[in-house]
Formats: structure tokens, sequence, C-alpha cells
């Protein structure tokens, strides 16, 4: 077996793993070893092809991995929002009165029901639309709306 056949196999080893990490950091060590690979078909001694295999994979690291993390891990607007999270901006009903005297209140969100305190220390009646606008805890904070 020739060289670059070794190289070959370790470059695609790396891509492999690579698949069951996070963090995009094996696939630095796969460039790496491609460039050696194409050292070894190229006819440089195992010497510069572990030198090439050390400085492709430190520019991997520095250069092309900033940018895969931009491309596969943005964050933005179109962020999905899941668990607790998905609740702001939420529409419910109070299911019980809401009185910032007493603390009492609650607000029923698509089936579940939640204690609420009101954003404006107003008293919300029972029935009335209301907004969710924070999470606090298991506390929602609310506020009246017209629709």
């Amino acid at each position: 077996m020739e060289l670059w056949h070794v190289w070959l196999i370790v470059a695609l080893a790396f891509f492999i793993l690579e698949i069951f990490t996070t963090g995009v950091a094996v696939i630095c060590f796969s460039f790496g070893a491609v460039g050696s690979c194409v050292a070894a078909l190229c006819g440089a001694n195992l010497t510069w092809q572990v030198i090439i295999f050390a400085i492709v994979t430190l520019l991997s690291f520095i250069f092309i991995r900033p940018m895969l993390i931009k491309l596969f891990y943005k964050k933005g607007k179109d962020d999905v929002k899941t668990n607790a999270d998905a609740l702001i901006g939420r529409r419910g009903i109070v299911s019980e009165a809401i009185d910032p005297a007493t603390g009492a209140g609650r607000v029923k969100v698509d089936g579940d029901d939640w204690k609420a305190v009101s954003a404006d220390d107003q008293p919300i009646e029972l029935g009335a639309r209301v907004k969710i606008l924070k999470l606090d805890s298991v506390i929602v904070t609310v506020k009246k709306t017209d629709a």
C-alpha cells in the first residue's frame, strides 16, 4: 500500500468522525490529511507530508473552520423558538382573574395553564385575551389585548 492511500484513508476516517461530533473541528484534520495525500502523490517524503499535514490543519482551523461555523450555525431571525421560549408573544385567555394586589391569576395557553401576573399592575378579568410578554420561571407576565 502506498503512503498516499494511507493519507486518503485517514482523511476519510476524520471526515466520518466529524459526522458524529459537533463544532466543526475534526474536519480540519481531514483537510490536513488530504493535503498530505496530495503531497505524497507529488513525491514528497514522509517528513514533508507530516509538515504539510500540520500546516494545512492549522490553516483550516484559522480560516476554514470559522466560515463553516457561520454557515452551519446561523443565529438570527429565522431561529425557531422551542420549549418555554416559544410562549413569549403567544396569546392566551385568562382562566383565573389576575389581581395584582393578591398576586393571584392564571392564563390558559394552548391547553396549558400558567400562573400569570399583569405587566402594567392592572387587574385583568376572567376570559380576557392576553399576550405573553415575559416568562420568569413558571410565571408569565401578560398584557391585555383587544384581539
